[in-house]
């Protein structure tokens, strides 16, 4: 296994953390005072149908939801099973490199979307489809509104599919500590597909845009987690 240490204490932590918390504020702020959100599904929602035309779409439903989204799971059960293997009867062709990569991304695969489901387990808001606005019997809430007695817990924040994505972020880990500036563009578009996954979802009024915000940014806090606690991997001078 890794050996994991400490080390939150370098510029490049420090760096990121403050984005992460600059990002949080923005968020929090935008996502409080301003009507994107509902600008977003507003664009989406037919109000002459009152109903998302994208709900069940071959691009919506079938294409990214389905197909992209079963693609990419099983991606992730692949790098499961392939750690797992290797953990039990290590590969020679494996270097300790890549092993100990390979282990940091399942490790992410598995991380990301059980801390994200699990925030959402605590959450009152509400999905589009479910809100009054759009058809359905829930009121509109940002994240730091007062909850109305009595409302249903909506469990919809944050985009929980999203994460089926998100955590391909944690490839980055591949190009590091060696070219840390191809790891953030790999870091980059690893959230852009969750991003987009995310994004399709709005379409279908199955969440809003800072559900997807706001999963991203959990993502984000736990790779960044991780890297610092598996401060070796980013020290390894060779690919042996």
């Amino acid at each position: 296994m890794v050996k994991m240490m400490v080390r939150l204490d370098t510029p490049m932590f420090r760096r990121a953390m403050l984005m992460l918390a600059v990002s949080a504020v923005l968020m929090l702020l935008l996502g409080q005072y301003t009507d994107i959100d509902l600008l977003i599904e507003d664009y989406y929602y037919d109000e002459q149908l009152k109903a998302f035309p994208w709900l069940d779409s071959w691009f919506a439903k079938d294409l990214m939801h389905g197909y992209v989204k079963n693609v990419i799971i099983k991606s992730g059960y692949l790098v499961l099973l392939v750690v797992a293997w290797d953990f039990i009867r290590p590969w020679n062709m494996v270097t300790p490199f890549v092993r100990s990569r390979l282990r940091f991304v399942a490790a992410a695969s598995l991380l990301v979307p059980t801390i994200v489901r699990g925030v959402k387990q605590f959450s009152v808001l509400h999905c589009p489809w479910t809100v009054d606005r759009y058809g359905g019997t829930e009121p509109f809430l940002r994240l730091l509104d007062h909850v109305p007695e009595g409302m249903k817990i909506g469990h919809c924040f944050p985009a929980g599919h999203a994460t089926v994505g998100l955590w391909l972020a944690a490839l980055c880990v591949f190009w590091l500590p060696h070219k840390p500036r191809v790891a953030a563009v790999v870091f980059s578009a690893g959230l852009s597909v969750g991003l987009v996954l995310g994004w399709v979802q709005q379409m279908r009024g199955a969440h809003f845009l800072f559900h997807t915000l706001w999963a991203a940014w959990l993502a984000s806090l736990v790779i960044l987690l991780m890297l610092a606690f598996a401060h070796n991997i980013l020290n390894e001078e060779k690919m042996t």
